[in-house]
């Protein structure tokens, strides 16, 4: 059982499938995907809809004039200028703290490359030293007409 809603009239229909549900209603927009399609287990009408598989009931949808909001009051300028002063704040002390994470990955980082250094300095000197011990042990195997 699915539904959507032009904000003027409620759709209803029982389909076996979203994709049903889309055809039925005739529209091609993956209307679930936008939000704008559910699927229902009940509401004013579910019956109606399960006495008629695949044939859309359309209700008309009333708006209680009582019950609609009336466009909110402007902002004066001063709670405009605070409003704008809180955010730049807000803005500051993000700013501060990604600059504070930049600089903090930035020490790991030349620790990091020290360290390399460190290692690829160790790493060449005992290359070396087994290069040697291979030339050690070659010139001894020469002097012994190996």
């Amino acid at each position: 059982m699915f539904q959507w809603s032009d904000g003027f009239h409620a759709f209803t229909v029982a389909a076996s499938s979203r994709p049903k549900a889309l055809a039925a209603w005739g529209v091609s927009q993956d209307l679930f995907a936008t939000g704008l399609a559910t699927e229902i287990t009940r509401g004013p009408d579910f019956k109606a809809a399960l006495e008629s598989p695949q044939t859309v009931i359309a209700r008309g949808l009333s708006v209680d004039v009582g019950r609609t909001r009336t466009k909110p009051v402007a902002r004066s300028m001063d709670q405009a200028r605070k409003a704008i002063k809180a955010a730049q704040m807000n803005l500051d002390q993000w700013q501060a703290a990604a600059d504070l994470e930049q600089t903090e990955v930035a020490v790991r980082i030349a620790a990091l490359e020290a360290e390399q250094k460190v290692m690829s300095e160790r790493h060449d000197v005992e290359r070396g030293r087994r290069k040697a011990r291979i030339a050690t042990l070659r010139l001894k195997a020469e002097a012994k007409g190996l």
